[in-house]
């Protein structure tokens, strides 16, 4: 193929990408509006480079290679969860060949890389040693800097008692550890409950907010008062798969009013979810909700509402930052992208995805230095097959803090 028609190929793919982006069809581009006339003015800009790229290289550059990189840089330069997806991983996307069966771990994308958000209790992913924050560096050899997200949750995933490999960065490390896992049906504990001052507080954790852990919650604080329990502890943390709408339902158990949280995006109307006073089972006994870093999406959002709320206090780590609602667009070549169309916000109007949500009282977490390792000696590469150890003994500075808070309040 001749360099100008490559150069012209590349062009047309960022033309295209360009085009689903600001939503101009294209037979509406004459009348595009002016912040789609400064998007087009950055073609120029494109061009330009694809030429210097084309001409002064060092070698003939692989344009399909270049324009995919391009693409997905640009895709992910919004937000982790948007994604290009080329002809043949799109096909492999729609498919779902890659099977249902996990390590039990929840991916985002930090830093460029794969990153756990958290883990599922007694999971391939905890028995091997992973925890919130490691940093996926390969996924079966392939580098996760090179693959957008939904290709990275795709590629977890498999026909149950296979195989997966991945490369975990961590402090102080030279080398990365390189763990193997089998995958596995994974299943979700159920909620969990303990009591805990002479059974007057209520301590409740699910760990995932789907519809069968929230109604197990329900059936918990419907429960309460006739136990004798007078305050609750809510426990978030790790709390990171799950359906909006069930946080938006949990949120409500505990809210007689207010508003639990909003959606909104350029093209997305902006929709509010208001408490509905029937729905709630306890607004007014002592609450308190546990956070980390692997509180994200469905428990970001309840966290956030009970905080800004004043409903309760948040004892723990700043979350993750995740509450997005993409839409998938078909190209014409047979690639796709998945784009982020609306975002959650809090009741204050701060969006989860790009802030988080702060607890007031901050306590670092126990895994924090678990498992850091040796300085980075050379001996690290012998040891890639061995899981992270925990500690015997783990004092939850979180939970103590969490339930001194609670004494200290009048039921």
């Amino acid at each position: 193929m001749p360099k100008s028609s490559k150069v012209l190929l590349l062009a047309v793919s960022v033309v295209l990408v360009l085009t689903v982006f600001v939503g101009v069809h294209s037979t509406g581009v004459s009348a595009a509006s002016e912040p789609q006339d400064g998007a087009y003015r950055q073609i120029n800009v494109y061009s330009e480079v694809l030429r210097h790229i084309q001409s002064d290289y060092v070698s003939e550059p692989d344009i399909p290679a270049v324009t995919n990189g391009a693409l997905r840089g640009l895709l992910e330069s919004l937000d982790a969860d948007s994604s290009y997806l080329t002809p043949a991983d799109y096909t492999a996307y729609k498919s779902g060949k890659a099977g249902k069966a996990q390590v039990g771990i929840v991916v985002s994308k930090r830093y460029g890389y794969a990153t756990v958000v958290s883990v599922v209790p007694n999971s391939p992913a905890e028995k091997a040693g992973l925890v919130d924050g490691d940093i996926l560096e390969a996924i079966s050899n392939q580098d996760t800097r090179e693959l957008s997200l939904a290709m990275i949750q795709m590629m977890l995933a498999g026909q149950p008692g296979t195989e997966l490999t991945v490369a975990v960065v961590r402090p102080r490390k030279t080398v990365p550890d390189k763990l193997t896992m089998t995958r596995t049906m994974v299943v979700e504990p159920p909620v969990s409950e303990q009591m805990y001052e002479n059974a007057s507080i209520l301590y409740v954790k699910p760990v995932i907010l789907d519809h069968e852990h929230v109604q197990a919650v329900e059936a918990k604080l419907k429960a309460m008062q006739k136990a004798g329990n007078k305050k609750i502890l809510l426990d978030l943390r790790d709390v990171a798969a799950g359906d909006m709408s069930e946080a938006t339902r949990l949120a409500n158990f505990l809210l007689k009013s207010g508003t639990i949280a909003s959606l909104e995006g350029q093209k997305v109307e902006k929709v509010t979810f208001n408490a509905d006073p029937s729905k709630a089972i306890n607004a007014t006994a002592p609450l308190v909700v546990l956070v980390n870093r692997g509180t994200a999406g469905p428990g970001e959002l309840v966290a956030a509402a009970l905080l800004d709320n004043k409903r309760a206090d948040l004892v723990g780590e700043k979350t993750f930052g995740e509450g997005a609602q993409q839409k998938t667009f078909e190209l014409q070549d047979g690639a796709a992208l998945i784009l982020s169309v609306a975002k959650y916000e809090t009741p204050d109007g701060k969006k989860i995805e790009d802030e988080g949500v702060t607890p007031g009282t901050l306590v670092a977490s126990a895994i924090d230095d678990q498992g850091a390792g040796d300085d980075g000696d050379d001996d690290a590469a012998d040891a890639t097959t061995t899981p992270q150890k925990k500690n015997t003994i783990t004092i939850d500075d979180q939970l103590n803090q969490a339930l001194d808070l609670l004494k200290a309040k009048t039921a």
